[in-house]
């Protein structure tokens, strides 16, 4: 085998959960190589590297195998190197990192008690009422 399609190798590669969802991320343009938006029915040959952008992050892989058929998990990076670049995995940090906020998965909206409570420790004046000073002495 020397060539397989560009949705095929991204739902063996395990990249996307579905096949048509490969596609659709071709068709809207999430796939590129060398800055050139691929169509599904485009071929990956061995050594080719090419970039999936997935929400602010643009992740970087080069095809070291060819397989159509899906892989298990371990056996991804025999076929596939990730070669992200650090700005981007510091990206990914940040955005996971801005989304987790003080509060418990599932516990719904603040209430108005929780909203008065931020508020009165976002302020300047409770900021104010505490000493930084001391804490430089200990």
């Amino acid at each position: 085998m020397s060539e397989v399609r560009v949705d095929k190798y991204l739902w063996a590669m395990r990249i996307y959960k579905t096949r048509s969802i490969a596609a659709d991320a071709c068709k809207n343009g999430r796939i590129t190589m060398n800055g050139v938006q691929l169509k599904p029915s485009r071929t990956f040959h061995v050594g080719d590297t090419f970039n999936v952008r997935k929400g602010p992050i643009t992740y970087t892989y080069r095809v070291l195998q060819l397989s159509e058929n899906r892989l298990g998990a371990k056996l991804v990076p025999e076929y596939m190197r990730d070669c992200t670049s650090p700005e981007q995995l510091e990206l990914l940090e940040l955005a996971r990192l801005a989304g987790q906020s003080g509060r418990d998965r599932g516990t719904g909206r603040p209430t108005k008690k929780d909203r008065r409570d931020i508020e009165t420790f976002m302020s300047d004046c409770y900021l104010d009422e505490i000493d930084f000073d001391d804490e430089d002495q200990a």
